[in-house]
């Protein structure tokens, strides 16, 4: 080969190299690959029959576009396509999830414990025999910040060998079986972390690997704790305001009923109205590199006017229709999750009096919540010592 020859191989060799990290999209939906070696011969002797010249005008036709475009997408699509399919996922149940490009997905739901099985089809494209290094399919559990997105901490990795290296011309099926595996943190997708489990399947090539991976979604379920005291604070401005709330426990399961009573002891201020609101509070990263997000995830009216002088607000809320997830407390030393019920008090001048009180918020087994009714106490007058003083 003459030495013009070796030099536009070498330039074409290295161009590969830098355009290897972006060959491949981490979330798998899309998977671009280099051309195989008859690809590149003819790209190196026959350039523009996959792209334009880089010397071409910037103000070129827009049919040069067009015919450029095809031959493009060409160059970067996959030799294969992969399609993973989890053995009963049909009959599961189906959860709503955000991927990280903003797309609503469906996965099937999971719980610690489970074996996760299913099948691998791959099929060469348009007949083509395809050859590689090896087919290999994983289990993975990550923790991905989105203010970090070059580095997801695996805190799950499990890993089976489909195929040997060798080369496929028509479309073949692999089955794999993931014994009962440990999950042993629930999914969760938040404002700056998401923790997600997969099925990655990887094609190994020789220039680069095609990667398919399909999502899954584990729910942590949590026996009722035998302790669970109520929620009793006094708040107040001197001279000015004083009221008593009470909750009737701080631990709820995630369709439960919140049921309290807020009680006016000294009531000076003309109180416009008054709201309940659930708060989620997301903690990520570690000191100095931490990262705290709060969002109202709902906020409920309790009252409208000025209460008088030992008047009873009673509250009932229910949690059942709200996207609300477990509280998270330190979740592989990465993130915590935590909820804060507030009670705002705003005045005819648009003063905003305001407290609030952590509750924890856990996912009950649905056998147990089919077997336990829902026991709350109803909010009614106050108790006789609260009417002596309201009588004082």
């Amino acid at each position: 080969m003459s030495s013009s020859g070796i030099q536009r191989i070498e330039k074409v060799r290295a161009r590969e190299a830098e355009l290897e990290p972006c060959l491949s999209d981490p979330l798998g939906d899309d998977v671009l690959c280099v051309p195989s070696e008859l690809e590149l011969y003819d790209l190196l002797f026959n350039p523009t029959s996959y792209c334009a010249p880089l010397n071409s005008h910037p103000a070129s036709s827009n049919s040069e576009a067009v015919e450029t475009a095809p031959k493009m997408s060409y160059f970067f699509s996959t030799p294969v396509d992969i399609d993973i399919v989890l053995e009963d996922g049909d009959e599961r149940q189906m959860v709503d999830m955000k991927t990280e490009k903003g797309r609503r997905e469906k996965a099937p739901l999971y719980k610690d414990g489970e074996s996760v099985k299913g099948a691998v089809t791959i099929r060469p494209k348009d007949g083509k025999r395809l050859e590689h290094t090896g087919i290999k399919v994983q289990f993975i559990g990550t923790i991905e910040m989105f203010f970090d997105r070059g580095n997801h901490y695996e805190f799950l990795s499990m890993g089976q060998e489909l195929a040997a290296p060798g080369d496929l011309q028509h479309p073949q099926a692999f089955d794999f079986n993931f014994k009962n595996i440990e999950k042993q943190y629930e999914s969760y997708s938040g404002i700056n972390v998401r923790l997600r489990y997969f099925v990655r399947v990887t094609v190994s090539r020789r220039m680069a690997d095609v990667i398919r991976e399909k999502d899954i979604w584990v729910y942590s379920y949590r026996i009722p704790p035998e302790m669970n005291s109520s929620i009793k604070m006094d708040v107040g401005i001197e001279d000015c305001l004083h009221i008593e709330f009470e909750y009737s426990k701080s631990k709820y399961h995630l369709k439960d009923v919140i049921v309290g009573r807020i009680y006016f002891l000294l009531v000076r201020l003309k109180i416009k109205h008054m709201e309940l609101s659930i708060i989620r509070r997301e903690t990520t990263g570690a000191a100095p590199n931490q990262y705290n997000e709060s969002e109202t995830l709902v906020r409920f009216e309790i009252m409208d006017g000025s209460p008088s002088r030992g008047e009873t607000i009673p509250i009932r809320l229910f949690l059942g229709g709200f996207d609300l997830t477990p509280t998270f407390r330190e979740v592989n030393k990465k993130y915590s999750t935590r909820y804060y019920l507030s009670l705002v008090l705003i005045d005819e001048d648009a003063r905003r009096y305001f407290k609030q009180s952590e509750i924890v918020l856990y996912r009950q087994a649905p056998e147990i919540a089919a077997g336990a009714g829902q026991q709350t106490q109803i909010a009614g007058a106050p108790p006789p010592e609260r009417a002596q003083v309201a009588q004082a």
